[in-house]
């Protein structure tokens, strides 16, 4: 079986490479043509997988990379996918984050359309929840520019799977984290934080709201969902997450406290980290990817935070 996967440098990418490789894949990573390249999370496996070179913003270019890897599945991952650069560059979010999984489909379609197709959609997509729990029939109502490109993301997916019988899929995860997580997100910018404080490169910890509620899981569980959803006799879409809440609260105290540290000492809120529309709690309910999937979370909330604590705090002791 041969796999291609856009994103492949990312925290779920490197997880998804991981995971296909021990189930005897043969794994191709998109990559975009880059005077700086960053292979810093696959560097364990750089020589058991193919890289190739595509950029979502060019259709001749997706076209061009299917021809020659003739995949038998396809996982977008690949997008402009932290919330707060998606207020400053809306456009380019739009371009990479929704249109580029239309290239990505439409290249699909005319290349290979036996192959099958995984979308990475986002909790983010519910925004001002209407219901709580959310499932895969909660209406959507983005919150930022990123919200708003996975929604079209999400439905251009649906749109094929409906009028091109594609087998194209979406994953609605939930929050996910890991020690790979990029250091811009508020989880992983936590723990590297609790790392420079504790060996004393650091004093304070700058935050923006520390109220708003996430249901948080751990990325190499979740990958684990991206598979199985292929692996199903119909395409569907599906909710994947815990299906509990935690505030960037409790997860500063249990970071700090795995540290032996008061996260009181040291966490300055700051203006410039609060989002122009917030949103304040998301929480999903896997039901349906419990019963058809037979997935389940292995990772606890408590233990992913020490996870990324440990990771960070071995990490810097390394860099000494």
């Amino acid at each position: 079986m041969k796999a291609l996967i856009t994103g492949i440098t990312g925290q779920d990418g490197s997880y998804l490479a991981d995971l296909l490789l021990a189930k005897g894949y043969k794994v191709f990573g998109m990559v975009r043509r880059s005077s700086t390249e960053t292979f810093e999370r696959i560097a364990h496996i750089r020589d058991k997988v193919t890289l190739v070179q595509a950029d979502l913003l060019d259709s001749t270019s997706l076209v061009h990379m299917l021809r020659d890897v003739g995949p038998d599945e396809v996982y977008n991952l690949a997008a402009q996918s932290f919330v707060p650069t998606s207020w400053s560059q809306p456009v380019l979010t739009g371009e990479f984050t929704g249109i580029g999984a239309l290239r990505v489909l439409e290249a699909v379609r005319e290349v290979c359309p036996k192959a099958r197709f995984y979308q990475a959609s986002s909790s983010e997509m519910y925004g001002k929840v209407r219901e709580v729990p959310q499932t895969e029939l909660t209406p959507f109502h983005p919150r930022s520019p990123y919200a708003v490109a996975k929604t079209f993301g999400h439905y251009i997916t649906v749109n094929y799977r409906e009028s091109y019988d594609l087998f194209a899929v979406s994953g609605i995860l939930f929050n996910h984290e890991s020690p790979r997580r990029g250091r811009e997100f508020v989880t992983r910018k936590i723990t590297d934080g609790v790392a420079r404080i504790k060996l004393g490169l650091a004093t304070e910890l700058r935050l923006g709201t520390l109220d708003a509620q996430r249901d948080w899981g751990f990325a190499g569980d979740y990958v684990k969902a991206m598979w199985a959803m292929l692996q199903q006799d119909q395409p569907e879409d599906y909710v994947i997450a815990t299906g509990r809440t935690h505030s960037v609260k409790e997860f500063l105290e249990i970071a700090f406290d795995h540290a032996s540290l008061h996260w009181q000492d040291y966490v300055v809120q700051d203006p410039q980290f609060m989002r122009p529309a917030e949103v304040d709690q998301l929480v999903g309910d896997a039901t349906k990817a419990r019963e058809k999937l037979g997935w389940e979370p292995e990772v606890s909330f408590e233990n992913l935070v020490r996870m990324m604590v440990d990771a960070d705090i071995e990490l810097l002791q390394n860099q000494r």
